[in-house]
């Protein structure tokens, strides 16, 4: 497999003058990232001028945390992959549980984000897991098989990320364990179909369990919410250490 992503996703939170501050404490931390890695942050919106301008030059790159699927148009909130491009956005995130949920997002309209991402030079995170009710009720592989096969139709495997999100770990605490997070992810790689492609985990990821994650062998990065907001914690899970046994 190629490099690793590590990706912070710092949803709802950051100011302009908080993501300054975060970058000021975080790019010394990170100074010497070995060179099996990426590193990218997805701020809010509003902070991504100032992030993009703070980390230049550093190697860490900056993400979206969503895009729209038309190039311009009537979507009041939305936002263009020429838009993101323009300030040196690398990557956008499609496919989140979170407007999954809250604004009923569905597999058809995350794949033509998806696309439209790739076709424009982003690459896509996809993003793809079950409910604690889906899992306890043995539909686990189904709900994320469908969202795989779904979100990846027409896609290039070479220029996307895919990470597995249990939703009963995000934001609650609760982690996946790193033997079961594997077995998922290796399936996701087959439903794919591309041995190359970067699969993350992300649920409940923090330094305490990022080295865990990553000796896996069918986990090639994370997604991190909560945990990316602190620059010292963030810093740790970006210089993770594979264990030499692994």
């Amino acid at each position: 497999m190629g490099k690793s992503v590590i990706a912070g996703n710092w949803k709802m939170h950051m100011t302009c003058a908080e993501a300054q501050a975060f970058a000021s404490a975080f790019l010394p931390l990170v100074a010497s990232l070995p060179s099996d890695r990426e590193v990218l942050l997805a701020p809010p919106f509003t902070a991504i001028a100032t992030l993009a301008q703070a980390l230049a030059g550093s190697g860490i790159q900056i993400g979206g945390q969503n895009v729209h699927w038309d190039r311009s148009g009537a979507y009041t909130g939305m936002i263009s992959a020429a838009m993101l491009q323009e300030h040196g956005v690398t990557h956008a995130i499609v496919g989140h549980s979170e407007p999954r949920k809250y604004y009923s997002e569905t597999d058809e309209q995350i794949n033509l984000r998806a696309r439209t991402a790739q076709k424009a030079g982003l690459i896509p995170i996809l993003c793809v897991g079950e409910s604690d009710s889906q899992r306890e009720g043995g539909e686990a592989e189904r709900v994320i098989r469908r969202q795989v096969e779904q979100g990846i139709d027409g896609l290039d495997p070479a220029l996307l990320v895919v990470a597995y999100e249990p939703i009963w770990a995000i934001g609650t605490g609760k982690t996946c364990g790193a033997a079961e997070a594997n077995r998922i992810c290796g399936l996701i790689r087959s439903w794919v179909g591309y041995a190359d492609v970067v699969v993350q985990y992300g649920g409940s990821v923090k330094a305490d369990n990022i080295d865990l994650l990553m000796a896996q062998s069918d986990i090639n990065g994370v997604l991190v919410g909560g945990a990316s907001l602190d620059p010292v914690g963030f810093a740790r899970i970006a210089n993770y250490q594979v264990p030499e046994s692994a």
